[in-house]
C-alpha cells in the first residue's frame, strides 16, 4: 500500500482492463467542518494523482442513507462516466459489506452495501458486483470507524487507475444487494398521501411524486391545493416556477430532477411547515 516514500501506482491500466475514466465523483455525509473530506482527497491523489475529483456534495444529513441514495441517483446522469464514490455509512465497522459495482454504462460505484449505491447503479442495470476484500487495495491499517479513508477511497483510486473489479475481491450476486424501501404514494378519491423525501439548503422539500401523479388528481399550474402535515393544514398553489408566486406563498412545483417539491417564494418551506424527511403529507384540491 502507498505509505511514506512509496511511489504511486502507474496510471496505465493493465492490457486486459478498460480504463473507466480518470474522474472520481464523491458524495458523503461528512460535511466540510472536519478533516474527513480532505483526508479522503489526499488518499485518492496519492494513489491516482491524475484523477479529477468532482465533489457532488458532502452535505447529506448525517446517516441519511435514503437522501444520499436519491441525490446520487438524481445527479449521476450529469456526471462523466468514471468511478463514483459514495459514503453514508452508519453501519461502519459492522457486518455490512464494502462494495464496488459496475453498471452496464461502464460506471463504477464504490461504497457500503446499505442501499446507498443501488438506486443509481441500477438505473441502467448492474453488470457486476464485488466485495472489497483484497488488502492490496486498502490502506495498511483499516480503522473501525473511517472506512471512507482506509477502504473506500483507496479502492476508488485504484479503480481509476485501471484496476479491475475482480481484483478487489470476490464476486457478489447483484440480486442479493441491499435495497432501500422507497416510499410509494397512495391515491384515494380527491387526495394523494405522499412522503417528504429530503430538504435542501434553501428549505425546499422534495416529495415522492412526479407530475403524472398530481395531474392524475387534476392538479395543474394555478390549481390551489390544501396540504395536511402533522395535523396542521396549509394552502399552496401549483406553479411552474418561483416567479409565479408572491413572496411568502407556498408553491407545489416540478423541480429540476422531475420530482414534485414544495417551496416558499423567497423563504423556507421546511421552516414554515415544520417539516423534516420521512413525514407524511396529504395533498387535496382546495375547495
Amino acid at each position: 500500500m502507498l505509505r511514506g516514500g512509496q511511489r504511486a501506482r502507474s496510471l496505465a491500466p493493465p492490457n486486459d482492463v478498460t480504463l473507466p475514466g480518470v474522474f472520481i465523483t464523491f458524495l458523503s455525509d461528512f460535511g466540510l467542518k472536519d478533516d474527513f473530506v480532505g483526508t479522503c482527497h489526499g488518499v485518492i491523489k496519492r494513489i491516482a494523482p491524475e484523477a479529477q475529483i468532482i465533489d457532488i456534495t458532502h452535505g447529506i444529513p448525517a446517516q441519511s442513507i435514503l437522501q444520499g441514495a436519491l441525490v446520487l441517483a438524481n445527479t449521476i446522469g450529469f456526471m462523466p462516466v468514471g468511478v463514483h464514490l459514495a459514503i453514508v455509512d452508519p453501519g461502519v465497522g459492522g457486518p455490512r459489506r464494502p462494495l464496488a459495482l459496475r453498471d452496464t454504462e461502464g460506471r463504477v460505484y464504490v461504497g457500503p452495501d446499505n442501499g446507498l449505491l443501488h438506486p443509481a447503479a441500477s438505473r441502467n442495470g448492474i453488470e457486476a458486483a464485488h466485495e472489497l476484500a483484497n488488502p492490496r487495495y486498502a490502506l495498511d491499517s483499516i480503522s473501525r470507524t473511517f472506512h471512507g479513508r482506509d477502504l473506500f477511497s483507496p479502492a476508488a483510486a485504484h479503480l481509476a487507475t485501471g484496476v479491475s473489479l475482480a481484483e478487489l475481491g470476490p464476486p457478489v450476486d447483484p440480486e442479493g444487494l441491499v435495497r432501500l424501501d422507497l416510499p410509494v404514494p397512495a391515491f384515494s378519491e380527491g387526495a394523494i398521501d405522499a412522503t417528504l423525501l429530503y430538504v435542501d439548503s434553501f428549505g425546499n422539500i422534495a416529495l415522492n411524486l412526479d407530475r403524472d401523479d398530481v395531474e392524475a388528481l387534476g392538479i395543474v399550474s394555478g390549481t390551489r391545493v390544501e396540504l395536511e402535515l402533522s395535523g396542521e393544514r396549509y394552502y399552496a398553489v401549483m406553479a411552474r416556477t418561483f416567479a409565479d408566486a408572491r413572496p411568502g406563498d407556498v408553491i407545489l412545483y416540478e423541480d429540476s430532477y422531475k420530482n414534485m417539491s414544495l417551496a416558499i417564494s423567497r423563504g423556507s418551506a421546511a421552516r414554515m411547515l415544520h417539516a423534516s424527511p420521512g413525514q407524511d403529507i396529504r395533498i387535496t384540491i382546495a375547495g
